[in-house]
């Protein structure tokens, strides 16, 4: 099967493409925004280098390695399709890698969180000398990197690199000053959904993008042109601590119930949260936080705080006993679904949001924690991406009581 390359690469990248094919750069900073199809190019243009070059394998890295087989791994199966390979190439989820039959080269998946592996990877023959970096800002930070390239890319004449990532929000984040330095044999491109033809987004893709635009400008910059809108450190940049009046609540229509389990040190945490999806907006009025407080306890406090038969209570899936033991005691709990990739996609959910409405009176720990939820920083002070799992108790409670609504819209 002969498979045009103007199918599969999109038009942003005909001349990174032929910089790649001239051997003008060894290494290629990938950046933009949502839809931009730059991880795809990568993918297609290692398994191209793969076969150019009989005696080089190739090593894909994410930060963390339980999300590689749904992202990355899946990726490089679609460049495997799209490029008429399927024949050619032999894919393995144990070990995750691709092999090139004719040859025996491997294209191996890697987290950064077992840094062992990374260090002990072997080859039968040749060299490893291409390496791609997935959502290069979840790594912590350019000494990190530069860590991982020193034990990847040892010896051999052939060396080619990418790093792909949609910008943080934050000017500070490491990453975003990364791209800042043009360095000798690096060449930096940025891509957005509007350089993608059409009909490989798809008719929603494009409906929900102009629909963001309308109603948050901010977050729509950030999201889908890949622009770095914020300045600090803070999380939530959308958040509004002002009272919500018993008149307001008396005409909430669609109610959301979360929570995250504890008992000590971390406390356990409920919300009871509103969602005007015309205004894009969540309202937090309900909370409830407890230390060294059991099960049948907190059951009865939610009977008291009002939580009826019929109010779905959507808790941690993590302790399946506890959600079974709400169950025992007559209330509606069910665990959260989550899966791979749920706590990013959840958490840049509500950054998208157009306000986050919190009651300091009703909801005083809610607010401390949605106020005060910082990106972690590295050694250099430069902001990290990936979200710290620390203070965050009620984040998560309002992280599950709203999956019915991001589940729904992430599918």
């Amino acid at each position: 099967m002969i498979i045009k390359l103007s199918s599969v690469l999109s038009p942003a990248f005909r001349e990174v493409h032929n910089s790649i094919k001239n051997g003008e750069h060894n290494q290629y900073v990938l950046k933009g925004g949502r839809g931009s199809a730059k991880s795809s190019f990568a993918s297609v243009e290692v398994l191209l280098q793969i076969v150019k070059h009989p005696d080089v394998h190739a090593v894909v890295m994410r930060k963390v390695a339980n999300t590689l087989r749904t992202t990355v791994f899946a990726q490089y199966a679609w460049a495997v399709a799209a490029l008429g390979l399927q024949d050619d190439f032999k894919m393995t989820v144990s070990p995750m890698e691709l092999v090139y039959k004719k040859t025996g080269q491997k294209i191996m998946f890697f987290g950064a969180d077992d840094p062992g592996k990374i260090k002990s990877i072997k080859t039968a023959f040749g060299y490893i000398g291409i390496l791609h970096f997935e959502e290069l800002d979840q790594f912590g930070g350019e000494e990190e990197v530069r860590s991982i390239e020193q034990s990847i890319l040892r010896g051999g004449e052939y060396a080619l690199e990418f790093k792909t990532f949609n910008p943080p929000k934050t000017k500070n984040n490491w990453a975003n000053k990364y791209c800042l330095i043009n360095k000798p044999g690096q060449l930096i491109h940025h891509s957005t959904y509007k350089t993608t033809p059409r009909e490989w987004l798809g008719e929603r893709f494009i409906d929900d993008a102009e629909h963001l635009k309308a109603i948050n400008p901010k977050a729509y910059e950030h999201e889908y042109l890949g622009v770095p809108v914020g300045s600090g450190g803070a999380v939530f940049d959308n958040v509004t601590v002002e009272e919500i009046t018993d008149a307001q609540i008396a005409a909430f229509d669609r109610i959301y119930n979360g929570v995250d389990w504890g008992f000590y040190p971390d406390p356990w945490a409920f919300n009871r949260m509103h969602y005007d999806s015309a205004r894009r907006t969540l309202y937090i009025f309900g909370e409830l936080t407890r230390h060294r407080t059991g099960n049948a306890e907190t059951a009865r406090l939610l009977r008291q705080y009002g939580v009826q038969d019929t109010d779905l209570i959507t808790a941690d899936s993590a302790e399946p006993k506890s959600v079974a033991d709400y169950r025992s005691y007559g209330l509606f709990c069910r665990g959260a679904v989550k899966g791979p990739g749920s706590v990013d996609y959840s958490m840049k959910w509500l950054q998208a949001l157009v306000r986050i409405v919190i009651d300091p009176v009703r909801c005083p720990d809610t607010a401390k924690e949605f106020t005060a939820y910082e990106y972690d920083r590295n050694k250099a002070g430069e902001v990290i991406s990936g979200y710290p799992d620390r203070d965050n108790h009620h984040i998560d409670a309002v992280r599950y009581g709203t999956e019915p609504i991001w589940k729904r819209r992430g599918q």
